[in-house]
């Protein structure tokens, strides 16, 4: 009888263990290695006109992305109000274990790591598109990884992360260093919380970390909305990034996939595990196409991502009925999308001040993704209104 038993919940496991990993599997088919920056690879101008966000609200492939994630996270949470949740996180927990208990160690060792690589590559301000010619930056981020390695010294590196992204506002525009802020703000909260054991805060390092890159990946993917164009070379170099999809269908549907995930990792225990475990299968398929750059860039993120992974705490809403737990994905979502997207059109629109045109197109006849400025080639160079 016990053996009927066993079996019978090693059945429901691996149901349960297929529906929860059909999501990620699917989204793997659904984007690829789509999340390379494409700053790091792409010409671009930050300050030119976005495309207007209705063109993304009436985009039948932007729905069908949406309409695919909530199913999958629907299922995801029908597996954790299941019996067979128990041995799901049963079996992860175990699997995780180890990297969870030397989480602190793993997460500094991955900071010191990727700043002593960026020290190694030189010239850049904390990513590749952060170009600068000042020697003394790559030397300042040689110490920030000789300060992670001690509790004292961990605040130090932290205000070192934060004054490099403040000392970049001189090169660079602010909307620009949005892209990086959540990300610098969560890893730098991170070593300032880990510094001290004793501290009522020093329970949510984690935490902070998370938040930090759920909020830079949902950011980064609105620009697969709003300057589509810039994807279109990376696209035509390497066209088996698609699968085979028109460029116009993938481009969307990678931006969803971008943007819920990065949800993902701020909802149910289950749902966060599995979307860090699809971003983590593709940032490390992104580096085979895009190379070393590609991997000391998101170095940190997919850092993160192992410990988002391994991570067996209680997270997201808790409510107790199954028609409220769907429910609020969608909900939770929706609140996302208007809330990011909000903030990107909206700063974008108020920081800069540019006409609605169409691409340049080079005597050549090649479409352009910016206006070329020899100067500051990365710089916003959209014609401004008088």
């Amino acid at each position: 009888m016990a053996d009927n038993y066993e079996r019978r919940s090693r059945t429901r496991t691996g149901h349960a263990l297929g529906t929860s990993f059909a999501a990620v599997i699917a989204t793997l088919v659904a984007t690829g290695p789509a999340h390379a920056h494409v700053k790091w690879f792409a010409p671009y101008v930050v300050g030119a006109a976005p495309a207007p966000i209705t063109d993304t609200l009436t985009n039948g492939w932007f729905w069908a992305g949406i309409a695919l994630v909530l199913v999958f996270f629907a299922a995801t949470v029908l597996v954790e109000r299941s019996p067979s949740a128990t041995p799901v996180n049963g079996m992860l927990d175990r699997l995780a274990l180890p990297l969870w208990r030397r989480g602190d160690d793993f997460m500094r060792a991955v900071i010191g790591a990727f700043f002593v690589a960026i020290f190694a590559v030189g010239g850049v301000y904390l990513t590749p598109d952060l170009q600068t010619p000042n020697e003394w930056v790559s030397w300042l981020q040689l110490l920030i990884a000789l300060l992670v390695f001690s509790r004292r010294t961990m605040p130090l590196a932290a205000a070192g992360i934060i004054g490099l992204w403040v000392i970049a506002l001189r090169d660079y525009d602010f909307f620009h260093l949005l892209d990086y802020l959540a990300l610098g703000v969560g890893i730098a909260g991170y070593l300032a919380l880990a510094a001290d054991p004793e501290s009522k805060w020093y329970q949510h390092r984690f935490t902070v970390l998370r938040w930090g890159v759920a909020i830079a990946l949902m950011w980064s993917s609105l620009e697969k909305f709003a300057y589509a164009e810039w994807f279109y070379p990376l696209v035509e170099e390497r066209p088996f990034l698609t699968f085979g999809m028109p460029r116009d269908m993938f481009i969307p549907m990678a931006g969803v996939a971008e943007f819920t995930m990065g949800f993902g990792l701020l909802w149910t225990p289950l749902i966060r595990r599995l979307s860090a475990v699809a971003l983590i299968v593709i940032f490390t398929a992104a580096v085979y196409p895009f190379g070393r750059i590609d991997l000391v860039g998101h170095a940190l993120i997919m850092g993160t991502l192992f410990l988002i992974a391994a991570d067996p705490t209680p997270s997201g809403l808790k409510l107790p009925k199954l028609a409220p737990a769907i429910g609020s994905v969608p909900a939770g979502l929706l609140a996302a999308m208007v809330l990011i997207a909000g903030a990107y059109w909206g700063l974008h629109g108020t920081f800069y001040d540019y006409q609605v045109q169409g691409p340049t197109v080079a005597a050549e006849g090649q479409l352009l993704t910016h206006r070329p400025n020899a100067e500051h080639p990365h710089a916003g160079s959209a014609t401004t209104t008088q």
